[in-house]
Order: C-alpha cells, then sequence, then structure tokens
C-alpha cells in the first residue's frame, strides 16, 4: 500500500491548488482524479466557457466595425471552429495543470477514488492511505424532475460547449451565471435565444439595479426573456423540443431545437464512500468546521460539496487554507461575506459585499452612489455605454458595504472593492484615492463621490 501525507480526491481548481499548496508545504502528497486534470473549471466549465465568450465578443465587434470607422465585409463565424478554439484552450490548461503536477512532485492517481474506513482510499481496486485526506470532488449540472437531461435535446453546460452544429432556437431555463453566458453566447452568433427564469429577475441573486440593466441589455441584443416563469414540462418526441411554461399570465408552450438547463448544481458526493467513513452530510453538502475538517478525525472536504459558496476561487482558498491550518500555520477563516462574484456575459457582472436590499434589512443607515458608463470617457471611447458602477456605505461608520457592477470589463475591476473591504477602508479614503483618467476603474472613484454629494461628472 502507498503512503502519503495528503492525498486530495479530485483535481479541479479546489484539488489541484490544495495539492500545490500541500507540496510546497513539505507533505507528500497525491491526488486522485477519475477523468482530466483541471476538473470542470478547466475542462468544461470557468476556462473553455471564457473562450467561447471571448469568440462572441470578436464576432460582435467585427459586426459593429462601422461604429469605429471600419469598414469589414462579409464577417461570418464558423461554428465548429469557435467550439474546437475553445477546446484547444482548455486542453493547453490542462496540460499546465499536469506541469504544475510534475514540477511539484506530486503522484497523480488515475482512477475513481472511493474513500475507506482508516484514512484510506480505494482506486479502481487499488489501496492508498493517508494521514489526511482531502475531499475536492466538486459538483456538476443539477437536473429537475421536469427537465431530465438527454445529452441531445435537453442538455446541461457541458454539452452547451461541445454542440455539433449550431441550434438554431434555444430555451435557456436559469439566468444564474451559467445561464445568461450561454444565452449571451449563443444570441451573439445568431440563435434565437428564450431566458426562462422562476423568480421574478434575472441574476436573481444580484442587486434589483443590476439585474434590470442586463435585462434591459440582453432585450436590446434580441433575447426574449421570461422572469417569474417555470417549465413545467418538456416533449422531445418531435425533431425539435416543446417546453411548456407556466407564467404569470397562463401557459404557454415554446419550440426550440434545444434546451439547456441551467437550474444549479449537484454536488459529486455519491458512490466516494462518505456513508461507509461515517462522514456527515446535511441538503448535498458535507458538513465541515472553519477549517474544512469534516467530523471524522484525518477527512477534510473543501469546494462545492462544502456549504460555502460554489466558485472556483472559493475551492483554491479554501484548499490552502486547509493545507495551511493542518500545516500548523496560523490561519483566519475564510470571510465569506467578501467573496467577489463574476458573471462574464456582455454586459459583465461583478459584485461583492451586501446588495442594496440586504443593507437595508440589516437595518443600515446607508449611502448609496451611483456612476453611469455613458458618464465615462474611457467607456464612450470604447463604445461601451450600457452599465454602471453601484457602491453601498454605512452612513454611520463609512463601512464599505458593497459594491455592485455591470458593463465591459468589470470582471477585472471589482478586485479594488475586495481589497477595500479586507483592509476595512472607508468611502472617504476610497474618494481621496487618486484613480487614473481616463480608466474603467475611476467609475469607482465617481460612484463613492456620488455616495457623499461629491460627484464631479455626473
Amino acid at each position: 500500500m502507498s503512503k502519503y501525507d495528503i492525498i486530495v480526491l479530485g483535481s479541479g481548481p479546489g484539488g489541484y491548488v490544495t495539492a500545490i499548496r500541500a507540496s510546497q508545504l513539505g507533505f507528500k502528497t497525491a491526488v486522485v482524479e477519475k477523468e482530466s486534470l483541471g476538473g470542470v473549471c478547466l475542462n468544461w466549465g470557468c476556462i473553455p466557457t471564457k473562450a467561447l465568450l471571448k469568440s462572441a465578443q470578436v464576432f460582435e465587434y467585427l459586426k459593429h466595425a462601422e461604429d469605429y470607422g471600419l469598414s469589414v465585409k462579409e464577417a461570418d463565424k464558423d461554428f465548429d471552429a469557435v467550439i474546437k478554439r475553445s477546446r484547444g484552450v482548455a486542453e493547453g490548461m490542462s496540460k499546465g495543470v499536469q506541469f504544475l503536477m510534475k514540477k511539484n512532485k506530486i503522484d497523480v492517481i488515475e482512477g475513481f477514488g472511493k474513500l475507506k474506513p482508516g484514512k484510506k482510499i480505494d482506486v479502481d481496486g487499488k489501496e492508498y492511505s493517508a494521514d489526511h485526506i482531502i475531499i475536492a470532488t466538486g459538483a456538476r449540472s443539477r437536473e429537475l424532475p421536469s427537465l431530465p437531461q438527454d445529452g441531445k435535446k435537453v442538455i446541461g453546460y457541458r454539452e452547451a460547449m461541445s454542440l455539433s452544429e449550431q441550434p438554431k432556437k434555444m430555451i435557456v431555463v436559469g439566468s444564474g451565471a451559467i445561464g445568461v453566458e450561454f444565452a449571451y453566447f449563443y444570441n451573439s452568433i445568431g440563435t434565437e435565444v428564450t431566458i426562462v427564469e422562476f423568480l421574478p429577475n434575472v441574476v436573481p441573486v444580484e442587486d434589483e439595479e443590476v439585474s434590470k440593466q442586463l435585462e434591459r441589455s440582453f432585450k436590446k441584443s434580441g433575447i426574449n426573456i421570461m422572469t417569474s416563469s417555470e417549465v413545467t414540462s418538456v416533449d422531445t418526441s418531435g425533431k425539435g423540443v416543446k417546453a411548456t411554461v407556466k407564467t404569470s399570465k397562463g401557459e404557454e408552450v415554446l419550440e426550440a431545437d434545444v434546451i439547456l438547463s441551467a437550474v444549479g448544481i449537484k454536488t459529486n458526493i455519491e458512490n466516494i464512500g462518505l456513508e461507509d467513513v461515517g462522514i456527515a452530510v446535511d441538503r448535498d453538502k458535507i458538513l465541515v468546521n472553519d477549517y474544512y475538517q469534516t467530523n471524522i478525525p484525518g477527512y477534510y472536504a473543501i469546494g462545492d460539496v462544502t456549504p460555502g459558496q460554489a466558485l472556483a476561487h472559493v475551492a483554491s482558498a479554501e484548499g490552502i487554507l486547509c493545507v495551511e491550518k493542518i500545516q500548523g500555520m496560523h490561519v483566519e477563516p475564510i470571510d465569506y461575506g467578501n467573496i467577489p462574484g463574476c458573471t462574464y456575459c456582455t454586459p459583465e457582472i461583478a459584485s461583492v459585499g451586501l446588495t442594496e436590499k440586504q443593507a437595508k434589512e440589516k437595518g443600515f443607515d446607508i449611502k448609496v452612489g451611483k456612476f453611469p458608463f455613458s458618464a465615462s470617457g474611457k467607456a464612450s471611447a470604447g463604445g461601451h455605454k450600457d452599465g454602471f458602477v453601484k457602491v453601498i456605505f454605512d452612513a454611520k461608520y463609512g463601512e464599505w458595504l458593497g459594491c455592485h457592477m455591470i458593463g465591459t470589463g468589470v470582471t477585472d475591476m471589482i478586485a479594488e472593492a475586495v481589497l477595500g473591504r479586507k483592509l476595512e477602508t472607508t468611502g472617504h479614503e476610497v474618494l481621496k484615492t487618486v484613480h487614473p483618467h481616463p480608466t474603467m476603474s475611476e467609475a469607482v472613484m465617481e460612484a463613492v463621490a456620488d455616495a457623499y454629494d461629491e460627484v464631479i461628472h455626473l
């Protein structure tokens, strides 16, 4: 039996980062992976979707070249080539993780790992043991009883980025990050897209003003949006697919070539031995303490399988903290109230902290500032004036309670708010921090200025 200090089950952005940090700290480390290094994020999620979205953005630039004083004749897309590029990017990133495993002297054990009592893992019949076992098996597309996925006419995100041909019509069920990103991608390359959202607003976890702005932008792009609506059944017997949708006005039947189910995720915790070991689970999540220890000594869990936010950067941070705690380092629990969320459709969405509604519900007396990109010189020059930056401060102490952005490039801007909140900065300090001009980022300063009635360019 091979013996390790740490074995990580799963090699997604939680697992492989955890393994690398463990190796850096001197632990003899192995990672178990049943498919491809990098997990869903690198192979079927975060990375390849961004490649698809970039192709869509470039295509949109070409279609609107005249807006920039340029002439491009007969711009067209090659769907197969777009998909091929996305897969190539994913493969390149996965090979990069392979290199990192070798560089950090981490053993990669290929196969399906199953936990066993006594801090052991069985991988396709071969047994391995470790002082510490970290579960990082991630999640997959969730299926609804009314929307069973067949991988052809009713698909999940995985099939959505590797279709053999572009659908003429698509229904996207769910308007979280996955749903709106694919809705934007397919709409931009010519597919007729309808979004069906159960709740009253698209991207329902976002600030309401952000949700309304995205809905306006999407409708302007030709995307049909049905909120407060539910797909109650689907019929795949014909050439395409028919979806019965329950709305406030009654039932409606939509027809399309394919339905993308983007209604959330399901954790990968089945058949991995949790019951055999006695690891506690509640509502599809493995229960852990602040340092990711389960109820059974020597077993830990990080990432999507735990109750925290199901985000790649959260999984990575949890894994690093977990192994540093095992090493005996002084670590502080992660502040889940200061985790940035990003959605990469066009316009992009980025946010951190409380929404305006949440701040009011918590009883804060707040100052709210908002700066539209239509008043930004950089946004005007770039031809991307949709969107805004919105900031929320505690009126009494100046604490930065929340920051919400929608517009071009905002996913690269949100870190300022995350860092500012981490350092407990105040609105006055942000306002007096000189921001470069002309940039999109100065909209943050301008929004803060608006909150304090000192805005210059609005």
